[in-house]
């Protein structure tokens, strides 16, 4: 999209942020853990993993305000401009895009500084308490209080996060299902507004489902002081399925992405015509 079109709507500009930040989680986290659990091993030196798990840090708390974001953007844009607040509000949020993106950068890469601290290669011998071991690299956490100090962390910030995600989602449910009728007799804009919010819809339903239970692997993570490597391993599973599963439901609704990635059969008539023609000629 960022090749063929001139200018991108401020959807289209979440969904291809979304998009980078889902492909840099699955490159920083998927790919390690998959050689790792195939039995590669000193897969990354010290300097390596502190650099990956930041990365995979970031761009998975990205991935969460991101879709909070699109979620709050298509509520905004399709609510009725009701009040002075509101209607001098929506005006401006197509401006509003790429400084949200600037701060939910700063945000995030602030939240994620520690992560690198704790973050070393793997040793020979056994894991030490407190120690997430995600196989190609070790998150050490030394005490108790640290590892459930940076899990609550995490947690109240994705929670927040999901929450808004949620409250605006089921404000735009709401509001699709009061004006379901009255949507059909409208102009064409606003008929793909309405597209585009059950898009939403449908990439906050994946999420939340796929961030239940990447939650509660987490809170059970959090109440044993060594984490089996099995425990870790399903983690990344799940919370690597929206990033794995989302751009199908972005490309099989956005007309845009799925118009240049159609594959057209040739009809075997015309093929039989084709080879006559080139019979006939030579």
């Amino acid at each position: 999209m960022l090749l063929r079109e001139s200018r991108l709507t401020p959807t289209d500009a979440i969904l291809c942020h979304l998009a980078f930040a889902d492909l840099l989680l699955l490159l920083t986290r998927g790919v390690p853990q998959t050689l790792s659990v195939f039995g590669v091993r000193n897969l990354l030196d010290d300097a390596g993993c502190k650099a990956v798990i930041y990365l995979y840090r970031v761009s998975r708390a990205l991935s969460v305000c991101l879709t909070c974001m699109l979620s709050v953007f298509q509520a905004a844009t399709v609510a009725p401009a009701a009040g002075p607040l509101l209607s001098r509000l929506k005006p401006r949020l197509p401006q509003l895009i790429l400084p949200g993106f600037a701060a939910l950068w700063l945000l995030n890469m602030a939240v994620c500084i520690a992560a690198p601290f704790f973050s070393v290669a793997p040793r020979n011998g056994t894991v030490p308490p407190f120690t997430l071991n995600l196989g190609f690299c070790h998150v050490d956490f030394r005490d108790n209080l640290s590892y459930v100090a940076n899990g609550v962390a995490v947690s109240v910030r994705d929670f927040a996060f999901v929450g808004m995600m949620l409250g605006s989602s089921g404000f735009l449910l709401v509001l699709l299902h009061r004006h379901g009728r009255k949507l059909k007799g409208i102009r064409r804009s606003q008929g793909k507004e309405t597209r585009a919010a059950k898009t939403v819809l449908m990439l906050v339903v994946l999420y939340a489902v796929f961030f239940g239970i990447d939650n509660v692997i987490w809170i059970y993570m959090l109440t044993v002081a060594q984490v089996p490597a099995v425990v870790a391993d399903m983690r990344v599973f799940f919370s690597s399925c929206y990033a794995s599963l989302s751009p199908f439901l972005i490309i099989s609704s956005n007309k845009k992405v799925k118009a240049r990635m159609v594959c057209a059969s040739a009809d075997p008539a015309d093929e039989s015509k084709q080879s006559d023609v080139k019979n006939s000629e030579s």
